[in-house]
């Protein structure tokens, strides 16, 4: 696959949750609480998300690769929508960020592009599971079931369209005019929360009280991505040593490398399991609103 080490600890992490969300799965299904195969469909999903974003699902331009932005000032990524290359090149010659920003802004462009791929991996499956549904002659409980799952699959549609949407004109807005030094809030998967969190049905109270944990999660974000950048400088310093036959420095640079690693790949998995359920909870509050 030719990942990077950051990627590598990424593809961990990402893989450490489907797992433990499968195991999870077959508990419930063992337990017949998953008669409508929902729970099955979702997991499905996930694993295809999963399988595109690295570059694991047979093509080879759908890997959601690295950015070089950071290490030589230019990107090996590409955006795969002529809308958001345009903002992204415009932003870039607009002279309103500096390079740290714009690696920042960078993060929200691929945010928002692996948005897209899983409201369009999302739509696939609605789309094959309603001509399936077209197709029964005979309805029948089972199908007055299935029509259930799909009427929850095109309100998730419905909320991912909507937070690509909000997306999408926060990044012409901070192309066009640069980022705003009072904003709450700086991480791009945060931010979404927060837009969508004050449409659902919170109190007052639950509503400050979750502003207060998008803030210690985006601590714990941005301390993993101070250990993504230790990993990528760890591994680009052991690919030199290698080359130098110092065996010793080599093996405490090897310790040191894998501890980096482990840690990454640690917060990963944290960060992205506070994430799904910070996003179930806003996606409850949601669901409210249309009942």
């Amino acid at each position: 696959l030719h990942l990077s080490a950051v990627k590598l600890a990424e593809l961990h992490s990402d893989l450490k949750i489907q797992e433990k969300d499968e195991l999870s799965w077959k508990k419930l299904k063992a337990e017949g609480l998953d008669e409508d195969g929902e729970k099955e469909a979702k997991l499905r999903r996930n694993l295809n998300v999963i399988m595109t974003k690295y570059g694991m699902n047979g093509k080879k331009d759908s890997q959601l690769a690295d950015t070089n932005y950071i290490k030589d000032g230019t990107e090996s990524d590409t955006l795969d929508d002529p809308r958001l290359e345009k903002l992204w090149s415009k932003a870039k010659t607009s002279g309103k960020f500096s390079d740290e920003e714009l690696d920042k802004l960078w993060r929200e462009f691929k945010h928002h592009r692996e948005k897209i791929h899983e409201y369009n991996i999302l739509l696939e499956t609605v789309s094959r599971t309603e001509d399936i549904h077209k197709n029964v002659i005979n309805p029948s409980e089972e199908s007055l079931v299935k029509e259930e799952i799909l009427h929850n699959k095109h309100r998730e549609l419905k909320d991912k369209l909507r937070s690509i949407n909000q997306g999408f004109e926060r990044l012409r807005k901070v192309s066009h005019q640069g980022y705003d030094t009072t904003s709450e809030f700086e991480e791009p998967r945060v931010i979404d929360l927060w837009d969508m969190a004050k449409s659902a049905n919170f109190t007052e109270k639950e509503l400050e009280s979750f502003r207060e944990e998008l803030k210690h999660f985006e601590a714990k974000i941005e301390k993993h991505h101070h250990y993504q950048k230790q990993l990528e400088i760890s591994h680009q310093k052991l690919k030199h040593i290698e080359g130098t036959g110092d065996k010793d420095h080599l093996n405490r640079n090897k310790e040191k490398y894998a501890m980096l690693e482990e840690k990454t790949k640690e917060l990963g998995y944290k960060v992205k399991k506070h994430l799904q359920d910070l996003s179930s909870r806003i996606s409850q509050g949601l669901q409210h609103n249309e009942l």
